[in-house]
């Protein structure tokens, strides 16, 4: 029992050793990090999330769904340089991809208005008690996401335009 207590905090020592004897990373390396300002939090008022625009349906004046955003398109100095809108399809079957600019976009913080129903929104969350269901909207004036966006032409105008691929760009 003695041998291997022995072997065994001698096999702890040689471990441990290993693992002590490894230097601590610079001050020069830590620095950066430790001097870097925290962002002015009246400066990110108002922005929105890239990541919460993706999928983000896109409407026409008269309130008809034309599509959703695929992708943003952003050059080296991370300016958004086109947005690519799929057009009509089902579950993304079928659907017809274009590239517009993003001046071609309004972005739009209200629900969507419907003729038949008056408004129409976006669904946040949801609670369900025994057999009842309620759907409420939890919008704050900046949830870091617009509605929707809004842009002319109809369904057939715009899967006229030219289909956009990534192939062809490679």
């Amino acid at each position: 029992m003695k041998s291997f207590l022995a072997v065994a905090l001698l096999g702890t020592a040689v471990i441990g050793g290993a693992a002590f004897a490894q230097s601590t990373q610079p001050a020069d390396r830590a620095a950066p990090a430790a001097t870097a300002q925290p962002a002015d939090r009246m400066a990110l008022k108002g922005n929105w999330r890239a990541s919460k625009l993706m999928g983000l349906n896109v409407y026409n004046e008269a309130n008809e769904k034309l599509g959703d955003i695929n992708e943003l398109l952003v050059d080296k100095s991370g300016k958004i340089n086109a947005v690519v809108i799929g057009i009509g399809g089902f579950l993304g079957m079928g659907e017809h991809d274009i590239a517009i600019s993003m001046d071609k976009l309004k972005f739009v913080e209200e629900p969507v208005r419907t003729s038949s129903s008056g408004t129409s929104t976006t669904s946040r969350e949801t609670t369900t008690t025994g057999t009842a269901s309620t759907t409420t909207t939890n919008r704050t004036a900046n949830d870091w996401v617009p509605d929707h966006a809004v842009m002319s032409g109809n369904k057939e105008q715009l899967k006229a335009l030219p289909q956009f691929k990534y192939s062809d760009y490679n």
